[in-house]
């Protein structure tokens, strides 16, 4: 899912490697407190607050999807967001696992 027109966003705020939840993740409670769901078009951030909407573009392919952050990773210390199976398929990253990405803030929009 592509952001429409209409949406706003901030300069870029942070670059650097995305990956995406195994399937082992569907259904567990997030730090939202909602389960996680493959499906939704969400994403794991350090330090975003719960609910911020970020713009994630695949600097590879130019795809990019928003996704709200809805959980606290990742973990692995050389990524920068964790991205839920959906928007990883939206910006191209399934087969490799990995991407790097661009992240930018994204103020009116609705995911």
């Amino acid at each position: 899912m592509r952001a429409d027109a209409s949406t706003e966003a901030d300069a870029s705020m942070e670059e650097g490697e995305a990956s995406y939840y195994g399937d082992e993740f569907e259904g567990r409670p997030t730090a939202s407190g909602e389960p996680f769901a493959q499906a939704a078009l969400t994403a794991a951030h350090r330090t975003l607050p719960i609910g911020t909407r970020v713009r994630v573009t695949n600097v590879s392919t130019q795809e990019s999807v928003v996704v709200r952050v809805n959980d606290r990773g990742p973990f692995a210390k050389r990524r920068v967001i964790d991205l839920s199976k959906a928007a990883a398929r939206e910006i191209g990253m399934l087969e490799s696992g990995t991407a790097r990405v661009q992240l930018e803030l994204v103020r009116g929009t609705h995911v």
